[in-house]
């Protein structure tokens, strides 16, 4: 790959780790185990059989831990210390070639995962202020489709998985924006003076 192709790769891997951290190094891991893709240097390390099985339980675990309310919000407030440097990793080991993890592809990577992690972690707590869980488990389905659409692409077509988690970055931050000033306007009406 050339290095436009692994800045891409980098950017999404960074990405994803802020919304599925545990899937993201397992599905990293999988695709360099199996020789499905060649890793750089530096996250040859995901394709180790400890950290494969260590990652896929903790998965699994945030897979239905992902599916009910309140919970939810726990586990990713408990992760945000955890999200945020994987991706920084992830970031900065894609894109180094000899192994040594540049500061400013450490920095990307960790600001690109904290981003992604406040638009779910936010979006989230507004969506445990509904009294019904469909939305919930529709939210937490979403994406894990959208980390297993998103490194499936990024492996085989990394501009186009670049382009698409751009457009709908910019569609979740502007509908969460949208919620939180019609959920603040509705709560500022109610509340007496």
């Amino acid at each position: 790959m050339s290095d436009a192709h692994l800045f891409a790769v980098g950017v999404v891997l960074a990405w994803l780790a802020g919304i599925r951290v545990y899937l993201t190094v397992f599905g990293v891991g999988l695709a360099g185990f199996f020789g499905w893709l060649d890793l750089p240097q530096a996250l040859e390390v995901t394709a180790s059989p400890w950290v494969l099985g260590v990652s896929g339980v903790l998965a699994v675990a945030e897979f239905f831990a992902d599916k009910i309310p309140g919970v939810d919000s726990g586990w990713d407030l408990a992760h945000t210390l955890l999200r945020i440097p994987a991706g920084a990793f992830l970031a900065a080991a894609t894109l180094s070639p000899d192994g040594d993890l540049a500061t400013g592809a450490l920095v990307g990577g960790a600001g690109l995962a904290l981003t992604s992690h406040a638009l779910k972690a936010g979006s989230r707590a507004l969506l445990n202020t509904s009294p019904e869980p469909v939305t919930n488990w529709t939210a937490s389905v979403s994406e894990d489709v959208a980390a297993l659409g998103g490194l499936a692409l990024v492996f085989t077509y990394p501009w186009v998985a670049l382009g698409l988690l751009l457009a709908i970055a910019l569609a979740v931050a502007l509908a969460l924006g949208w919620a939180w000033r019609k959920l603040f306007r509705r709560r500022s009406r109610t509340t007496p003076l």
